[in-house]
């Protein structure tokens, strides 16, 4: 179209010339060292037409052979495009091997075969192909060192989902080492030594996650839950189990699990009497069944108040199992028998699990009723297996 316009430019410009030449064409005169030249105007702008043609010739032949490569290139690039996109097809519709095939052959030609190598590893990897996988990895590396982290990322990711912890570890550690604080690397991270349940290291980690990681605030908070149970759990007393739950946000002070391993572990360190004063706070101002079954564990300093307390909680909350279970246990303390037996037969009545089959076949047996505890102990005990029990044998009384 450009040339076209020109072209009509010249023409109409020419005729015009033409007009005003035809009559009284002129005459140049050209003085050089001696030299005279003498030409028609008509001549002259001939001459120098032809001169420009000849340097816009030169420039064109001398660009040729860029040009020629930019074809070339810009066809290869083409494509290598098509290969690219008919392999992430293939991919995407499950045709893996196929898929893998083309995104390796456009890498070949493309310019940036980054992409190919991290899909053409995806493919292999979805094909069970590990050792094809990372050395698709490494030739994207190779290519591109800049886009190391890339590389690295990709890597990890297929690692944790062939669950190979171990290469998953070296892999985020080296990734640490190049860039620390990286967002996702550190939600990988914190994500394996969930997997891995390697509570030290994640609780290391927690703050830079809290700081640079892009991990939900949810799933945060549930790392935070575990590493506290954990840490309470491996509390040597009393006082360390004060001090880890001094250390928990407020707002995880809430969650259920959290406190039941909290007052859990008051209770193994001797801790009764905080667990019992804390629970009764708690449960009065949340009412909660984890923690009103925990009332019925704590061995509080005195048990018939400990119990006065569950039986006023009973006018109010009559029918929950949990607090029934609790009356149970801590009648059972106060070697109230007929009380007990009254409490657990309604709680297997409301709701029989197998922790009230086995407090109240400790009942029946201290009761000297041997083949009803054991009846009790199979009912409990065919609830957590499919598998059909035998015939428990008759019990002997505890000891007293």
């Amino acid at each position: 179209m450009k040339f076209a316009a020109i072209f009509v430019i010249i023409t109409v410009l020419g005729a015009i010339a033409a007009n005003f030449l035809i009559s009284d064409p002129g005459s140049v005169f050209i003085s050089f060292r001696g030299y005279l030249i003498e030409m028609t105007v008509p001549g002259l702008i001939v001459l120098i037409a032809l001169l420009f043609f000849s340097i816009w010739l030169i420039r064109r032949l001398i660009q040729l052979p860029r040009r020629i490569g930019e074809s070339a290139g810009r066809y290869r690039a083409g494509r290598a495009g098509q290969q690219l996109t008919r392999g992430m097809i293939e991919v995407a519709e499950g045709n893996f091997a196929r898929g893998e095939k083309l995104l390796a052959r456009a890498a070949r030609t493309s310019d940036a075969p980054l992409f190919n190598y991290l899909q053409a590893a995806r493919a292999a990897h979805l094909q069970g192909q590990d050792q094809r996988r990372d050395e698709w990895l490494k030739l994207a590396y190779e290519h591109t060192p800049e886009a190391a982290n890339a590389v690295l990322l990709t890597q990890a990711e297929l690692q944790l989902d062939r669950e190979q912890y171990e290469q998953a570890l070296a892999t985020l550690r080296r990734l640490d080492e190049n860039s620390r604080d990286h967002s996702y690397a550190l939600g990988l991270l914190g994500q394996l030594y969930y997997r891995l349940h390697d509570w030290p290291s994640l609780a290391l980690i927690l703050p830079r996650l809290r700081k640079h990681g892009r991990v939900e605030q949810g799933t945060l908070d549930k790392w935070s839950v575990r590493v506290h149970s954990e840490n309470l759990g491996r509390a040597t007393d009393g006082e360390a189990v004060l001090v880890e739950w001094k250390s928990v946000a407020k707002r995880l002070k809430l969650e259920p699990a959290l406190l039941e391993a909290y007052y859990t572990n008051l209770m193994r360190c001797d801790l009764h009497a905080t667990a019992e004063k804390d629970l009764a706070a708690a449960l009065k101002s949340d009412w909660r069944g984890p923690l009103v079954r925990l009332f019925g564990l704590v061995e509080g300093p005195d048990p018939s108040k400990q119990l006065k307390r569950v039986e006023g909680w009973l006018a109010s909350h009559g029918d929950d199992p949990d607090l029934l279970l609790a009356a149970a246990r801590l009648c059972l303390r106060n070697e109230l028998w007929g009380k007990a037996r009254s409490y657990l037969e309604t709680v297997i009545s409301l709701r029989p699990t197998p922790e009230a089959f086995h407090v109240y076949g400790r009942l029946l047996n201290q009761l000297g009723e041997g083949d009803a505890a054991a009846d009790a102990y199979r009912s409990g005990l065919s609830m957590v297996t499919s598998d059909p029990l035998p015939a428990i044998p008759h019990l002997a009384p505890d000891p007293e």
